[in-house]
Formats: C-alpha cells, sequence, structure tokens
C-alpha cells in the first residue's frame, strides 16, 4: 500500500516548508484582497484529504461543505468548525462570496456538480477522473468554453518538478526519437485497499440515495454501492480512473500528447469477489505522435509500486518512479543502480497541486492541470474501459467525438 494515506499528518509542516522554500509565497506577502474563500462538495474520503489541505494554503478561507450524507458534515465540521454545511450542492453554489470549489464526489457525478459550478462562476478544482464518459466530458467542455473560470484537474503528479527534469532531456535530444512509454502500478492489497466498513448509520434515513444516483441507473438503497462506490460499474472506472489517470496525465504533459488513435485492454477480477471492476488489467494505448503507452495494474503484487514508468528513446531511456525520481540511462548503459532502487513509497504532490490552483486563482494563469489535460486523459482511460467491456479494441472519432 503506499504512503498516501499517512501524507496528512505532514501537511502543516509541509506548508510551512513550502513557503520557506519560496515554492510558495508566505500569507504576508498576500493583500486581503487575495483572499480565496472555498467550498467543497463532497466529503467523503479524498474530499476530507484536499479539505485539510486547502485549509492549510495561506490566505483561503473554508466557507461551506456539501454532502449527502449528514455524518461526513458532522467530520467536516469537527476540523473547521465554522463552515457551512449544506446537503444539497447547489445551495453552496448560490453563495456568491465563494470563489473557488473543491469537487470530490464519486465520478459518476462530477459532470453535474462541474457544470453547476461553472455556470455559478466559480473557479473549480475538480478531482480525477474528470469526466466519466465522452457524453459527460463534452457537456464539461461546452460549459467551461468561454467561461474565463480556472480549473485545475485533480492529478497532482502534475505539480511535480520532475516534469521539468524529463522535458529537458527531451529538449536536449539525450533520448532520440521516442517510441514507447511503459507504465506500472502495483499494490498487494485485497481490493486494493478500497474495501471500506460500512458505518452503522449508513441508512436510506441518512443518504440521499436519488442524489447519489445521480444519472446512473436506478438500484434500492444499498450501503455498499454507497460507501464502496468503486467497486461498481455505474459509479466508478476502477483503478484506471483511480491510477492509471494519474500516469497517463504525467506522461502527457511531459511530451504534450493528443488523444490516442485506438486503446486496447485485457485482464479481468482475480481476487477481489466483491467488487465489479477488475483488479488486474493491462492497457496500450497508440498514440498519434507514433508512440506506444503501455500501462499495467494489479492488486496482488507489488513489485513495481504505485508508479514506475519508463520513457524509451533511440539514444536513451527515463525512469520515474513513485518518489518523483528521474533516471537518465543513456544508450547502452546498462541498467544503474538508481533503477533498481526501492521506490520508498508514494511522494504525494497534493499539497502543491492545490497551492498552484489557489495561486492561479489569483493570477487567472492557467493551471498545472488545465481543463483540457483533463480531457485528453479521461477520454484515453474511458477508450481503456471501453476496450476491456467491448473485449476488443477501440477507437477515438474525432469528427463525432465519441469512441467506436
Amino acid at each position: 500500500m503506499s504512503n498516501r494515506r499517512t501524507f496528512l499528518r505532514q501537511v502543516v509542516r509541509g506548508a510551512a516548508c513550502m513557503a520557506a522554500s519560496g515554492i510558495v509565497a508566505p500569507a504576508s506577502a498576500r493583500g486581503i484582497n487575495d483572499r480565496i474563500r472555498f467550498g467543497l462538495i463532497g466529503a467523503g474520503g479524498r474530499g476530507k484529504e484536499i479539505f485539510q489541505v486547502a485549509l492549510h494554503c495561506p490566505n483561503a478561507e473554508a466557507v461551506a461543505v456539501a454532502d449527502i450524507y449528514p455524518r461526513r458534515l458532522d467530520e467536516a465540521r469537527a476540523v473547521a468548525p465554522a463552515v457551512k454545511t449544506y446537503d444539497d450542492y447547489r445551495r453552496l453554489l448560490d453563495d456568491k462570496s465563494i470563489d473557488a470549489v473543491l469537487i470530490a464526489t464519486p465520478q459518476h457525478q462530477h459532470a453535474l456538480c462541474f457544470v453547476a459550478a461553472i455556470q455559478a462562476g466559480k473557479d473549480v478544482y475538480q478531482e480525477k477522473t474528470m469526466a466519466f464518459n465522452p457524453g459527460h466530458a463534452k457537456r464539461m467542455r461546452a460549459a467551461f468554453a468561454g467561461s474565463g473560470r480556472v480549473v485545475q484537474v485533480g492529478m497532482q503528479m502534475n505539480s511535480a518538478p520532475s516534469i521539468g527534469k524529463i522535458r529537458e532531456l527531451v529538449a536536449a535530444d539525450r533520448l532520440g526519437t521516442i517510441t514507447a512509454i511503459q507504465a506500472h502500478h502495483y499494490r498487494n492489497a485485497p481490493y486494493g485497499g478500497w474495501l471500506r466498513k460500512i458505518p452503522p448509520d449508513c441508512d436510506a434515513r441518512h443518504v440521499n440515495w436519488p442524489a447519489f444516483e445521480g444519472e446512473a441507473r436506478h438500484y434500492a438503497f444499498d450501503p455498499q454501492r454507497y460507501v464502496n462506490w468503486r467497486f461498481f460499474w455505474d459509479y466508478s472506472g476502477g483503478n484506471v480512473f483511480e491510477n492509471m489517470i494519474h500516469q497517463v496525465a504525467f506522461w502527457y504533459k511531459v511530451l504534450d500528447l493528443n488523444i490516442p488513435q485506438s486503446a486496447t485492454m485485457a485482464g479481468g477480477n482475480y481476487r477481489s469477489p466483491k467488487m465489479e471492476v477488475p483488479d488486474t488489467m493491462s492497457v496500450s494505448l497508440n498514440q498519434s505522435e507514433k508512440l506506444l503507452f503501455t500501462w499495467n495494474s494489479m492488486f496482488g503484487n507489488a513489485y513495481f509500486g504505485e508508479t514506475w514508468d519508463y520513457l524509451f528513446g533511440t539514444q536513451g531511456a527515463v525512469l520515474h518512479n513513485a518518489t518523483d525520481r528521474v533516471a537518465y540511462l543513456p544508450k547502452g548503459e546498462k541498467k544503474s543502480e538508481a533503477e533498481s532502487a526501492e521506490t520508498g513509497g508514494y511522494l504525494d504532490r497534493t499539497e502543491h497541486h492545490i497551492q498552484n490552483f489557489f495561486d492561479c486563482v489569483r493570477s487567472r494563469k492557467e493551471t498545472n492541470c488545465p481543463f483540457e489535460t483533463g480531457y485528453r486523459t479521461a477520454i484515453a482511460c474511458q477508450m481503456a474501459l471501453a476496450s476491456y467491456r467491448l473485449q476488443r479494441t477501440v477507437r477515438w472519432d474525432p469528427q463525432a467525438e465519441d469512441i467506436v
């Protein structure tokens, strides 16, 4: 399992170090008019993580939290007692004093909340994967186009300094012609560590089940579907949407890649009987840039760790791992000690990513992971899942803007 679950204990210390190092300007350097008032939509596990990070960003003020489960609103008030709480995110969006929102709902609800937030004039930090399907992606793009809103999609690896290091290697032509990326995501944990216990008050009286379902297929209330929504196709893209998206976004930013021409995904659910989505999988994306992007993942072995990626060129290769380490291997050089070293756990860049969002809300500059990156990577991951479920290679039709 990654170290991500424990990173919040380091948030306060990390924020102070960032300010001291110059990565983030100290609060004293910001005028009172630069104060950002933000709200949170979706206060589940990831929602609480990004909320607590945002609370420690300089000159940012938590105003409101919206969730359909009162337990989660109580948990939010425990860390920010002054916040207003709502059981309907639309009431939060009605508050004109709120400048920006963090959206961390289940994936099938992203488009509903995002479109409403943009229309309400809010800047948006949208958790990944940005869009659940091509129709949602197009609705989100139509709302975003011409809105003047700042959007950051929650692929925090795109705020890592290693992107600049790798781009320097590419620009200096130390890799030659690049034709392949191999990316790996391995965990040795039942259900990928996603299996959550059902709280005693998680029932139809306390959960607004119709609001949770949104546009998804209707079922009678099921606490498993609510708490462990990542297990079900109606609400989740499994580990493709949870972790492949991070690695795709990282390399799409490094190389400015477009939506793939075609995608093929194989695998299965071999060890996770409560889960519909696969626990072991391999994906191949055929990029128009004459590059093959492959990604494989499993929950039954941790050999490669959370991130272990190679960029291959005719003159050399680059390794990037979970600690954000970059190792360059020139042509003809044998595997180095750096390449074979333990990853040492996952280095989370959420602090930097949310701070970058707030900085761009002030400056109106483009974020480290803007809407267009969110759009391209969402389509790439949707293509992988479509291939798996249809059991064939799928292609992207740029005229119809759909998967065929």
